[in-house]
């Protein structure tokens, strides 16, 4: 072993003879370079430039044995290889600065690993001078010495921090603080601090800050630490004050922070002042020995007087440096954190008048943890490590004076709070609300029971509440974009999902506020236990019931919050503990469920007070009640299904508010009751409890007792539930047509009650079982179809349904049957069939008729079907209304429900008789879109009676509905004569087409304008072509136009145009009435329009092959037609 080499092997003659072999010839040639140097070497910069290469090489060395036996170099190898330094030093004027820093270097090596403790007194006193002048230059001449680099001054800190260090473990006092050496000692430490507040870099700050350090933790003569003392102090708070703490590093303030708090502790520490605390204790008892006392500590440095003078002055550094507890760096949160732990342990007495500050800033500093610090990231090198894990809440029990502290500090918060809460800076107001959260959980963790600490914190909290309130301004523009005013029609509330159950907040609505509402929501779950969150609430409700404004909203807001906190933290603790056979505390009679249910119950009697007619009441009061009973309903599941009964129909109501906040905390509040109810979607909540909600709406329409509200909740219910909803509508549909009965006169409710009956309509079209009950309802087409040839099988069949017939009608009067023919009497009224509907829904006897002898028995019709022909027939009294936007609805609605209805045609054909002369009415209506929905609902009803309305499309055309056609047509061609485009209407020339007796002359002078449509068959276009001879042979002139096909005369015209087409295709008419129609439609229509021309063809292709052959639309047969006997005329050019 003797002989190995290694880390952990000992020190022997061989490992230092070879170490010596390496160092010799490089400290030899060393020397004679640097004596070579003094004798005026002619070749001065080769000498130089060697002298560096063998200094660099000697460093390596040093370092390269370090690395592998730090043991091998002692003191004697330390004192040889210094030698040839030694006159570097001398002569460090006449070298190059990077040969002086790394002579530093190797100088910083032997200190460490080689003189070590044994370092003489003289060479550290000379070295002290030495490295101070090289890292500060000498005194008095700082200014004429050129800047050294900064690499040389880190160097030189790093060599004077470890001879520092070893200096004081040479002996019993360090030989740095002997009386003739102190001037010069402090010289150096006022260098070092220096460079602590000015320091070029932070490394060389902290360098600076780890010799200041050492300094502290070695000198052991406390005289000398207390003459550093204040300048010590001062120097650290200008780093850890504003303004240089703004700016600098984290790094450089953990580490300034951590040597403030080892400056403080050695100096005025306890165990340190103990004998001067005692004796300003005796002074205070014995005035009179004052005197001698005061002679005997004449000439020493740490005297009472010192005491008090020292302590008042750290007093007000710290005021200055505790700031950095708001710090946004953690590791600076935490290091301040240490400080104040420190301070209040180590120097409890000595700084008693810091007591209540130090106790706040590590309030503020508190965080979660709870467990030691993480020392490696905040503890300097040289600082005695230590175990870190004692909190404020340790002292308080180990100091009881600490706990009044805390009570004051915590005072003083509670009644600050509303105050802070003004302020225009969040942070500001964060910053008091996470003080009360930790204040909180101190004084709870400590037990610290007050009444008028509670009573200050609740009445703080709601004017902090309120306070927040006032000073957020509405922001109504966003709210609007977010919660479009239709959003609860969409389908996709019908829904549930997590997103749709989360409420926007109500109070601290802004995006800016974010950070706050999180702060205060923080503050509410962490304050007191759940009996102290209770009792709180219990507080408020006097304020809730009596109060009003902003204080009512307020105190609701708060008062629900802390009963919600309240059960979580309940919740937590029955998962651990059955404290169901627990007795109730009898200090505080008010228990969660008491509290909980007067918030509850005054929650539903807001949400029944709730009118759109109603603006007194402020909206926020009404989402924090929506809100309360969808928590109501979140704790009781399916049991709270009952309560349904009471909330349901009022919480549906919101949907039709005014407000969008209010719209999307209902929609919300439905969500999450339907999922807490076991409900899939709020669809199957609505459906399932449909009876509460209808009887609701059924009590205030028989009461006549209608808001706009009762409208919508109505038309949402229906949206909401599709067609299921509707058979249970009977009593509220017969409430609205009695409502319409009373208050026929008032055009805006009548249009209110019949857009709930258009949204019965709309969703009853869309039921699959709509028009017969048990049965099957056959569709009915009443669409014309081409005529088709005849031939041997058709006769074949024609004689075979002959034969049949006459067989069944011998059959027949062999069993003596009566047939009846066609019925004697005429059709049913609509009001008698529906009397009939009436009674037999009743279970009434109907008179006995006589039956129908081969007429199939018609099956029962369903509810739906039932309910939709009595709103059909009841739109006929209201289409002669004043207000042309309810015409218009009406007419929409039987344009919907026509195709609903026609499948039963026993039904649907009286109701067409009966509505049938009021629509065509409404063709001579003054507005124009009503006319057009006039147009479609007439088409509408073509297509579902067919030929039955042959006979009265007859009777209507010839007593004026065919000039009224013409007419039509006219006016758009005037316009588009104007130059306005008449939706692609145009004319070539007069009409041929006209009513008898009258000419329609459309043209004027050679041509007319009209509409050209670019590309394939787009009707968007608003370009014109002035028509006339000379377009038709080649010139064409266009021109932009104004409406176009959105004039009044051109939307007509294309609507008269869809009520022709549905004429033709579904009813039976005239030849005379057909050519008017295929004159009306020729012109213009047929070319473009390729569904007018398959309707018309369908009827007669011929007439309408040669109508538009006439008109040059069609090109003439290429060859003629060859048959025999027949012999045809060449065909000419028509009408080019």
């Amino acid at each position: 072993m003797a002989h190995q080499l290694g880390p952990q092997s000992e020190f022997t003659s061989s490992a230092r003879n070879h170490f010596f072999t390496k160092l010799k010839p490089v400290c030899v040639d060393i020397s004679r370079l640097v004596l070579q140097g003094q004798q005026q070497n002619p070749d001065k910069a080769a000498s130089d430039r060697r002298l560096q290469d063998l200094v660099t090489q000697l460093n390596g060395t040093l370092e390269a044995q370090i690395q592998y036996d730090a043991t091998v170099l002692d003191h004697k190898l330390a004192d040889y290889v210094f030698f040839p330094l030694s006159h570097v030093l001398r002569q460090q004027g006449s070298y190059s600065i990077r040969l002086i820093e790394t002579v530093i270097k190797s100088l910083r090596l032997l200190i460490q690993y080689g003189w070590k403790a044994r370092i003489s007194k003289d060479l550290s006193q000379q070295l002290l001078i030495l490295l101070t002048f090289i890292v500060g230059g000498v005194p008095g001449q700082e200014r004429s010495q050129p800047t050294r680099p900064e690499e040389t001054i880190l160097e030189g800190y790093k060599a004077l921090t470890v001879l520092i260090r070893f200096a004081g473990l040479s002996s019993k006092d360090s030989p740095l603080t002997d009386s003739k050496i102190i001037p010069s000692f402090g010289h150096a430490v006022s260098v070092i601090l220096d460079s602590v507040v000015d320091g070029a870099t932070p490394a060389i700050q902290l360098e600076a800050l780890q010799a200041i350090l050492t300094v502290y933790n070695t000198i052991k003569q406390d005289d000398v630490l207390a003459t550093f003392f204040p300048g010590t102090v001062s120097s650290l708070c200008r780093v850890l004050s504003p303004p240089i703490s703004t700016r600098a590093q984290r790094r450089v303030l953990v580490s300034g922070v951590n040597v403030l708090r080892a400056v403080l502790t050695n100096v005025l520490g306890d165990l340190k002042t103990r004998n001067l605390l005692r004796q300003t204790e005796e002074a205070h008892i014995d005035a009179d020995g004052a005197a001698s006392k005061n002679e005997n500590t004449e000439g020493k440095v740490l005297t009472p007087a010192w005491l008090k003078a020292t302590v008042a002055q750290v007093k007000v550094a710290l005021s200055t440096v505790l700031k950095l507890r708001n710090h946004d760096g953690a590791d600076v949160r935490m290091v301040m954190e240490r400080l104040c732990i420190t301070l209040l342990d180590e120097c409890h007495s000595a700084l008693s008048n810091c007591t209540s500050m130090l106790v706040e800033s590590a309030m503020v500093l508190r965080e979660d943890h709870n467990g030691p610090a993480s020392l490696g990231s905040d503890m300097l090198s040289g600082e005695k490590a230590m175990f870190f894990g004692t909190s404020l809440q340790d002292l308080a029990t180990i100091y009881p004076e600490l706990t009044d502290a805390i009570n004051t500090t915590v005072y003083n918060w509670i009644t600050t709070m509303p105050r802070a809460m003004q302020s225009s800076d969040e942070r500001v107001k964060q910053q008091a609300l996470r003080n009360i959260v930790k204040s909180s959980e101190l004084v709870s963790a400590l037990q610290i029971e007050s009444s008028n600490l509670e009573e200050l914190l609740s009445s703080a909290l709601r004017d902090s509440v309120v306070t927040l309130v006032l000073n957020t301004k509405d922001a109504k523009v966003l709210n609007e974009v977010e919660f479009d005013q239709n959003l609860w029609r969409s389908s996709d509330l019908v829904q549930t999902s997590q997103e749709l159950q989360t409420y926007r907040p109500v109070i601290l609505a802004q995006e800016s506020q974010r950070d706050t509402r999180k702060d205060v929501a923080s503050l509410i779950h962490n304050i007191g236990s759940s009996t102290q969150q209770t009792r709180l609430a219990a507080d408020m409700l006097p304020y809730i019931r009596d109060s009003t404004g902003v204080n009512q909203i307020s105190s609701f807001w708060l008062s629900f919050e802390l009963v919600k906190s309240s059960f979580a933290k309940t919740s937590e603790v029955d998962d651990l503990l059955d404290l169901t056979n627990a007795a109730p505390d009898p200090s505080f009679p008010e228990d969660q469920e008491s509290v909980f249910n007067e918030l509850y119950s005054f929650s539903v009697s807001m949400l029944d007070a709730h009118s759109d007619a109603n603006d007194e009441v402020d909206w926020r009061l009404e989402a924090i009640a929506l809100e309360i009973t969808a928590f109501g309903a979140s704790r009781l599941g399916q049991a709270f299904r009952p309560e349904l009964i009471d909330v349901l129909y009022p919480i549906a109501t919101f949907l039709g508010a005014t407000r969008p906040e209010l719209r999307g905390h209902a929609i919300t509040t439905l969500n999450s009751i339907a999922m807490s109810c076991g409900y899939g979607s709020v669809s199957e909540l609505i459906i399932d409890n449909v009876d509460y909600m209808v009887n609701s709406i059924s009590l205030r329409l028989n009461q006549f007792d209608i808001s706009p509200a009762s409208t919508k909740v109505l038309t949402m219910m229906i949206r909401l539930t599709g067609p299921s909803l509707l058979p249970y509508l009977d009593d509220v549909v017969a409430g609205i047509f009695a409502a319409l009965d009373n208050y026929h006169g008032y055009s805006a409710f009548v249009g209110n009650l019949f857009g709930v009956l258009s949204e019965v309509v709309e969703q009853g079209v869309k039921a699959d079982n709509l028009l017969i009950q048990d049965g099957k309802s056959k569709p009915v087409s009443h669409k014309k179809r081409p005529l088709e040839s005849s031939g041997i099988e058709d006769t074949l069949a024609l004689l075979d349904k002959r034969v049949k017939r006459k067989r069944e009608e011998e059959e027949e009067d062999d069993v003596e049957e009566i047939i009846r023919g066609h019925p004697a009497e005429a059709w049913k009224s609509a009001k008698e069939e529906l009397d009939a509907i009436e009674s037999r829904d009743k279970g009434e006897d109907e008179p006995e008729e006589e039956p129908a002898s081969n007429d199939e028995v018609a099956p029962p019709k369903s509810p739906t079907y039932t309910l939709l022909t009595k709103i059909t027939s009841l739109t006929q009294h209201y289409l002669t209304s004043p207000t042309p936007t309810l015409r218009k609805q009406l007419l929409d609605l039987l344009s919907k429900v026509s195709a609903a209805l026609a499948a039963d045609e026993n039904a649907f054909l009286p109701l067409v008789n009966d509505v049938w002369p009021v629509i065509v009415s409404r063709l001579h209506d003054p507005e124009p879109y009503v006319v057009v929905s006039a147009c479609a609902t007439l088409a509408a009803l073509c297509e579902g009676a067919g030929d039955f309305l042959s006979s009265r499309v007859k009777t209507e055309w010839w007593d004026g509905l065919g000039k009224w056609f013409f007419r039509a047509r006219d006016d758009a061609r005037k316009i588009s004569s104007r130059g306005v485009g008449a939706g692609g209407l145009g004319a070539t020339r007069s009409s041929r087409g006209s009513m008898p007796g009258k000419q329609h002359d459309t043209a004027t002078g050679g041509g007319i304008v009209i509409p050209m449509r670019e590309g394939s068959g787009d009707t968007d276009g608003l370009q014109l072509e002035a028509s006339s001879s000379s377009s038709r042979s080649g010139a064409t002139t266009s021109t932009t136009v104004g409406l176009g096909r959105f004039a009044s005369a051109a939307q007509t015209w294309d609507a008269v145009v869809s009520l022709l087409i549905a004429i033709v295709s579904f009813v039976l008419i005239e030849d005379d009435i057909f050519e008017q129609i295929l004159d009306l439609l020729a012109d213009d229509v047929l070319s473009r329009n390729k569904e007018a021309r398959r309707a018309l063809e369908v009827v007669n292709a011929d007439a309408v092959w040669l109508a538009m052959y006439e008109r040059g639309l069609v090109e003439p047969l290429p060859t003629t037609p060859v048959m025999d006997g027949v012999v045809f005329a060449p065909l000419g050019e028509v009408g080019g």
